[in-house]
């Protein structure tokens, strides 16, 4: 079975291997992300389907708040490195062995993904045509009135 390695990003660090970030930090502690923050640990893998698959169960457990009953903190919730190793690690370790069903599980949220960012993309042209609409409406208006 393939492994990973979780650690503590060091800021200006750059590393070889494959590899995501995971935000520690916050209400969106576990969320995966492709570039680096302040706060987050940095997941490398030994090969790019193992990193593919980690971000997309790292996702898919942020999402469904499974990180969430590990958070600490009053003021500013965090996750601890063990916690998310361990997590990451049960998951992974689980779904390893019916590779066929996690890919299926994986494709399904991904393509659940895009079409979410497609549809932000619709209601913010949306927001603009109103925008718009009412800015060309007073416009009109103004001129009628000189």
């Amino acid at each position: 079975m393939s492994t990973f390695e979780l650690k503590t990003h060091q800021i200006g660090r750059t590393y070889s291997n494959p590899h995501f970030f995971i935000l520690n930090k916050g209400l969106n502690s576990g969320k995966p992300l492709l570039k680096p923050c302040a706060n987050c640990f940095v997941v490398t893998t030994t090969t790019e389907e193992v990193k593919h698959t980690l971000f997309h169960l790292s996702m898919m457990l942020q999402i469904g708040g499974f990180y969430a009953y590990y958070l600490k903190g009053s003021v500013i919730p965090f996750i601890s490195i063990d916690d998310c190793r361990n997590i990451l690690k049960n998951s992974y370790s689980s779904l390893f062995y019916d590779a066929i069903q996690l890919q299926k599980h994986i494709n399904i949220v991904s393509a659940i993904n895009k079409k979410e960012k497609e549809l932000h993309k619709i209601i913010s042209k949306m927001a603009d045509l109103k925008v718009s609409y009412i800015q060309s409406l007073f416009s009109k208006m103004q001129k009628e009135a000189i």
